[in-house]
C-alpha cells in the first residue's frame, strides 16, 4: 500500500504539486490523469525519490520512504518511463538484466526469468542481442516493461509508458499488459494524459489540475458522479465511448437477461458493453442480439447520468 499525505513540491517558487493526498491499495492500479504540467509526473517521481518532496509524507506499507536508503527503496520498485528509457549502449539482454545483476542473481536465474517474460510479452529471443534503436516502438516498450517486472517488485511506477505508441500498437500492449499475472499482484501507479488509457487500465483515477487532485474515484464515479464542472468537462469529449467501456454485461442484467447473451457468445459478466458490441457487429447474423444490447445499455445509461 502506498499512502501520500499532504505532499507538496515547488520549483522556482511555483507549486508543481500542491498539498495532495491519496492512497494506492494493494494490487490496485491507480492512474494519475491530467494535462501536461498538472503535476502528475512530479508526484510519481517523488514516490521513488527521483524528486524529493518539499513537505508531507509518503509511506509504503506504513514506512516513511525518507527512513530508507534511496538504493534500497528503488530496488523494491519497478519503474517504466515514456519512450521505454532503455540504455542505448546496452543490448536488450543487458537492459533487462540491470536490476537482477545489482541484486546479484546468478546468470541462470536471470536467463530463465528473462525468457519467461519475453514469452509473456510476445517477444522472440532473437531481440536479446539487439540494441534499442534496432527495435520498433512497441518492442522497445515491451522490453522496458520486462526490465521493470523482472525482479518481481511489489510496486510498479509507470510514467506515460505507452504515450509514444500508435493507437493500434497501444491497444495490443494494453491487452497484453492487463493479462500478465505479475500485474495482478502489484500495486501500480500509472501516469497518463490519455483518458481512454486511464479508463482501460485503471481501477481508480486521480484527476489532477494545477498541482491539485480534483477528484479520485473509479471510472464510473468519474463519469456519473463528477464533483464539479471541471471533472464533467474533462471527460465530455469522449463521454459516450467511455460509458460503453465502463459498463459491463453484468451492469445491464436488470434491463435484459444477460445470461443468454453471455452463454451464446462466450462472454463473461465482466465483458464490457463496448467489447461485446464489437464482437457482435462482426457478423450480420448477430443483429438481433446487437440491438437488444444497445437498448439495454440505453435504459441503463438513463438512470446513471446525473
Amino acid at each position: 500500500m502506498i499512502t501520500v499525505e499532504s505532499v507538496s513540491k515547488n520549483f522556482n517558487g511555483k507549486p508543481a504539486v500542491d498539498n495532495i493526498s491519496f492512497q494506492a491499495n494493494d494490487k490496485e492500479i491507480i492512474v494519475l490523469l491530467g494535462t501536461s504540467g498538472c503535476g502528475k509526473t512530479t508526484t510519481l517521481k517523488m514516490i521513488n525519490r527521483l524528486i524529493e518532496a518539499d513537505s508531507g509524507n509518503i509511506l509504503i506499507d506504513g514506512k516513511n520512504i525518507r527512513e530508507q536508503k534511496i538504493e534500497d527503496l528503488r530496488m523494491g520498485i519497478g519503474f517504466v518511463m515514456q519512450h521505454s528509457g532503455l540504455f542505448p549502449h546496452y543490448t536488450v539482454k543487458q537492459n533487462i538484466a540491470v536490476v537482477p545483476e545489482l541484486l546479484k542473481w546468478n546468470k541462470k536465474k536471470i536467463q530463465s526469468r528473462t525468457e519467461e517474460l519475453l514469452h509473456k510479452l510476445h517477444l522472440s529471443e532473437e531481440v536479446l542481442s539487439r540494441f534499442p534503436n534496432e527495435l520498433s516502438g512497441g518492442q522497445q516498450q515491451r522490453v522496458g516493461i520486462a526490465r521493470a517486472l523482472i525482479a518481481n517488485s511489489p510496486i510498479l511506477l509507470m510514467d506515460e509508458p505507452f504515450g509514444a505508441l500508435d493507437n493500434i500498437t497501444k491497444t495490443d500492449i494494453h491487452s497484453e499488459f492487463k493479462s500478465l499475472e505479475e500485474i495482478k499482484n502489484k500495486t501500480i501507479i500509472l501516469v497518463t494524459h490519455d483518458v481512454q488509457e486511464a479508463f482501460e487500465l485503471g481501477h481508480r483515477i486521480c484527476l489532477m489540475d494545477k498541482g491539485k487532485i480534483i477528484q479520485t474515484g473509479t471510472p464510473k464515479e468519474m463519469l456519473y458522479r463528477p464533483t464539479n464542472d471541471f471533472v464533467k468537462d474533462f471527460f465530455a469529449e469522449n463521454r459516450l465511448l467511455l460509458e460503453y467501456k465502463v459498463a459491463s454485461l453484468n451492469d445491464l442484467n436488470s434491463y435484459f437477461t444477460s445470461e443468454n447473451i453471455i452463454n451464446e457468445f462466450n462472454f463473461t459478466e465482466t465483458t464490457s458493453v463496448w467489447n461485446a458490441l464489437q464482437k457482435l457487429s462482426s457478423d450480420p447474423k448477430n443483429t438481433d442480439a446487437y440491438e437488444v444490447l444497445i437498448r439495454a445499455f440505453n435504459d441503463y445509461r438513463k438512470l446513471q447520468i446525473v
